[in-house]
């Protein structure tokens, strides 16, 4: 016996299970700023909705201050398509990202933005601290989409996007 056969082989006998080598692993949860009690409760809440289409709930009003325009903050994020799957989660990748907001919607120069310009947007009128959940029009979201990767659904060009983010803080003010 030697090799992967045996080693799955002597397991068996060891544990008296059988080794499947045609399955995966249990899937674990996904990590979220928003579970399914929480996604209840967003029911009940009415929508703010921006000049620019933009919508958002608030999860957690935050207690700090609003971030002046052209600086960083600290984010985590959860990015779900319109049917709720997770493309992006920096919570699972363990590390809040930087962020600097530029107005680029009010500008109206959407190559400013160094993300998505509905996340910019729904970023400026938050306060430190917060939770929210936004609801992003095709048109402030992926002009070119997302192609497809390994546990990543293809986001087609200038579909709706919904962001669920935790404006951690804002360095220099927190």
């Amino acid at each position: 016996m030697r090799g992967v056969a045996g080693a799955a082989l002597a397991l068996a006998m060891l544990t008296g299970h059988a080794a499947h080598a045609d399955s995966l692993p249990d899937e674990e949860e996904s990590k979220v700023l928003c579970d399914a009690e929480c996604a209840r409760a967003l029911e009940t809440k009415d929508f703010v909705t921006t000049k620019s289409g933009l919508r958002y709930k608030e999860i957690k009003e935050g207690d700090g201050i609003e971030p002046p325009v052209g600086f960083q903050v600290v984010v985590d994020y959860v990015a779900m398509d319109e049917k709720g799957r997770v493309f992006d989660n920096s919570l699972a990748k363990g590390k809040p990202n930087d962020i600097r907001v530029v107005d680029c919607v009010g500008s109206g120069d959407f190559d400013s933005c160094t993300v998505i310009p509905g996340m910019d947007e729904g970023l400026l009128t938050m306060k430190s601290g917060g939770v929210r959940r936004l609801y992003i029009p095709g048109e402030l979201a992926f002009p070119k989409g997302l192609a497809s990767a390994p546990g990543r659904p293809k986001i087609a060009p200038f579909s709706p996007v919904i962001f669920d983010v935790n404006l951690i803080y804002i360095p220099g003010f927190d």
